[in-house]
């Protein structure tokens, strides 16, 4: 979700409904941000950046604890920091804690106990505005084997596609 360009929207006046759709967000959602937005005047006046708006979400607008706050691996904890910390894989820290009596939990227990360990790296949407004609932007990549005119031998080729282009090819 980019809150920014909720942001956006919200001042141009689109309605919570239309944003919804554009955004593939529950109007619920929307609805709640917009509040979160009036609490904190950003409704008016400058847009403050991404990463200050981030800031802002995350002292504000936490996300919900899960209805589970208690991990099974919880536990396992000073086992499992000092596996991490060695740089053992979660295969491998689950089959030890296995070994050691872990019964109870799953795999993904032991995945999701390390993730929150390690830290979750920031999710940010950036959207970069250009000007009609400003940029151009094209793929490369492989075509497959063509015939080559002047040997006349297959050969592998490459091609630059716009995405204009891409849009009429159909595969």
């Amino acid at each position: 979700m980019d809150i920014r360009e909720i942001l956006m929207q919200l001042r141009a006046g689109i309605s919570q409904r239309q944003i919804a759709r554009d955004q593939k967000l529950n109007r619920r959602t929307v609805k709640k941000y917009k509040g979160w937005a009036e609490e904190h005047g950003l409704l008016e006046g400058e847009l403050p950046s991404l990463e200050e708006l981030q800031a802002l979400l995350d002292r504000t607008m936490p996300e919900p604890e899960p209805p589970q706050n208690v991990s099974t691996v919880e536990p396992y904890r000073r086992v499992v920091e000092q596996l991490v910390k060695e740089g053992v894989e979660v295969q491998a820290i689950y089959q030890r804690l296995a070994e050691k009596g872990f019964e109870e939990g799953t795999y993904m227990a032991v995945y999701r106990f390390v993730r929150r360990l390690k830290g979750q790296p920031l999710r940010a949407t950036v959207r970069v505005e250009r000007q009609p004609g400003e940029e151009g932007q094209v793929d490369f990549g492989y075509a497959g084997r063509m015939i080559d005119p002047e040997s006349g031998k297959l050969r592998r080729s490459w091609a630059f596609v716009t995405p204009a282009l891409a849009a009429q090819v159909q595969v």
